[in-house]
């Protein structure tokens, strides 16, 4: 066996192997008590740990949390995760978040994401379309602890905020562009 081949197939199994460890509950929610549950907790968590989250969510038409993303991959990856759209502060409805990637990649990781819809028309966007790429459509801006900071009710001018939240695992980058959101039934 060449080294390379040893080496791809070792970088294999620890990917794998991390991504089994870095999930701390299930990619795939049992039921959708338990995936609002997961949702819920995120939510309190990512409001508890950055203030402006709480603040952006009271001016947001509506919130698509996803709890836990699984990502994974050598060469070619992967993420998947399940979430729950909430339109002034109730359930209405459960999304699934997509994306595939190639290049040069290695490691797993678990991660949530909170989008927040700014407009009607960005939550009538979701609504009708048979899928939503992020990145394609309504602008998105990924928002890290130093912009988060410096967020206003005066500063708001974009379509979705994104905040990415409780990062576990072995995988450098991550974004949520290129991610494909769809409408599930539960």
């Amino acid at each position: 066996m060449s080294k390379y081949l040893r080496l791809a197939t070792f970088v294999a199994a620890l990917a794998f192997s991390a991504a089994a460890l870095v999930a701390p509950r299930p990619v795939f929610a049992e039921s959708a008590a338990g995936l609002e549950r997961d949702a819920d907790a995120a939510l309190a968590s990512l409001y508890e740990q950055t203030p402006s989250a709480k603040v952006l969510a009271e001016k947001a038409k509506a919130v698509l949390v996803f709890p836990n993303i699984v990502k994974a991959g050598f060469i070619v990856g992967a993420s998947y995760g399940e979430g729950v759209l909430y339109k002034q502060g109730k359930w209405a409805g459960f999304y699934s978040s997509f994306s595939g990637s190639y290049g040069l990649q290695a490691g797993a990781q678990a991660y949530g994401y909170a989008l927040f819809l700014m407009t009607d028309s960005t939550v009538g966007y979701l609504g009708k379309s048979e899928g939503w790429e992020l990145g394609v459509g309504p602008s998105i801006v990924v928002l890290d602890a130093g912009k988060a900071k410096n967020l206003s009710t005066t500063t708001l001018k974009d379509d979705v905020y994104a905040f990415i939240f409780d990062q576990k695992g072995l995988m450098a980058g991550i974004g949520v562009q290129g991610s494909k959101v769809t409408k599930i039934s539960k």
